[in-house]
């Protein structure tokens, strides 16, 4: 039994949650949900960490109530209990903080963007906080919330005798609390095709226009992961990540330092999840979690490693490769000669200052190969 609670605590509970706490012999929980609930009960607070000692807490315990905080199933430890426990779960819910923030704030529930940041990096906010758009943060700091979305509402212990809300302006804050922000700064498109100077480059960098269509023969779906092979600045796999929150990806470079420049790239366009390994494909991808698709972006002349990442590929899984070199070209059209799929050569020319004029300058055409297993 999984009963959602709010800072109401007993009080706050419906009569169906009562029943199910009353009804069970052992509370499970944080010590500040076990401190609401009064009664005889064995009490058992969560270990640091969690996740881990789950299996061996219910191997221990019977007639167990959990307390979660509001709804269970939102970001909540409901839905990591139904994983390990699948159907032998059941869920009582609370109003959660977001619908407590939405009903005080006055805003549309199903218009606002949500972001979790328990235990999660900041910078997964830097996507969503786009002109106009209404955006609730749990688990946040409100320096650091403040520092990337400006002026910020603070909502602490909502529903509770305790509850306040106030504009932020830099004085102790309630960790019971949510953050709201009404953005109204700039910012950058989901859309692939990001400008080539937000990203720290070596010169190792999928230029725009090739990178927009890169990532559409990729087709990032949500859930999907992709391999970026030979990442270099890691553009691919971070605009394939940006596209949704469930998108992920895994950077695959050689270089330490290219690697370490990726991270970066990654973090400060709000991707901090995307993955870099270093070493030497084929050979680092031996053991990596299957992808939904694959980009080649370099070494696609390196022996075996084409091969290496068609098998990798499940049916329906997506390859596209970049060739810009005579020899990469001969390999790419090898394989197309052999498995089909698409062949489309891209040239760029840009426009530039020629003396008091302007010109085309033209960049190197690249061959994109792209096909479905």
């Amino acid at each position: 039994m999984v009963v959602g609670i709010g800072a109401d605590g007993w009080d706050g509970l419906s009569p169906a949650a009562r029943q199910a706490v009353s009804g069970s012999r052992v509370l499970m929980g944080s010590q500040r949900q076990l401190d609401l609930v009064p009664g005889e009960f064995e009490r058992v607070a969560w270990p640091s960490p969690l996740v881990p000692a789950l299996p061996a807490l219910f191997e221990k315990y019977r007639d167990v109530c959990v307390l979660a905080s509001g709804d269970p199933m939102f970001h909540g430890i409901g839905t990591t209990l139904v994983r390990l426990l699948g159907d032998r779960v059941h869920v009582v819910p609370h109003p959660s903080s977001v619908s407590l923030a939405c009903a005080r704030l006055g805003w549309a529930l199903n218009e606002v963007e949500v972001v979790s940041l328990v235990a999660r990096s900041a910078d997964l906010l830097r996507p969503v906080l786009t002109p106009g758009r209404r955006v609730l943060v749990l688990g946040g700091d409100p320096e650091t919330v403040t520092a990337m979305a400006g002026e910020i509402t603070v909502l602490e212990q909502l529903g509770g005798p305790a509850e306040r809300v106030y504009p932020w302006s830099g004085q102790d804050s309630d960790p019971l609390c949510v953050i709201a922000i009404e953005y109204g700064g700039s910012a950058l498109s989901r859309v692939p095709g990001l400008p080539d100077d937000v990203y720290e480059s070596d010169g190792q960098l999928t230029k725009r226009e090739v990178r927009a269509i890169s990532l559409s023969r990729l087709a990032p779906l949500p859930g999907q992961l992709l391999w970026d092979v030979g990442a270099g600045s890691g553009s691919i796999a971070i605009e394939w990540a940006r596209t949704h929150p469930t998108c992920r990806a895994i950077a695959v470079e050689q270089s330490a330092e290219r690697a370490e420049r990726i991270a970066g790239n990654a973090a400060s366009l709000g991707v901090p999840g995307v993955e870099v390994h270093i070493g030497r494909a084929p050979e680092v991808l031996e053991g990596l979690e299957k992808p939904d698709a694959i980009f080649i972006g370099g070494g696609v002349t390196v022996p075996g490693l084409l091969q290496a990442c068609w098998d990798a590929l499940a049916s329906g899984g997506r390859l596209v490769v970049n060739a810009v070199t005579l020899e990469s070209e001969a390999v790419v059209a090898q394989w197309y000669a052999r498995l089909g799929g698409d062949l489309v050569r891209i040239a760029v020319n840009r426009g530039s200052p020629v003396g008091k004029f302007t010109g085309w300058r033209p960049h190197m055409p690249v061959t994109t190969w792209s096909v479905t297993k």
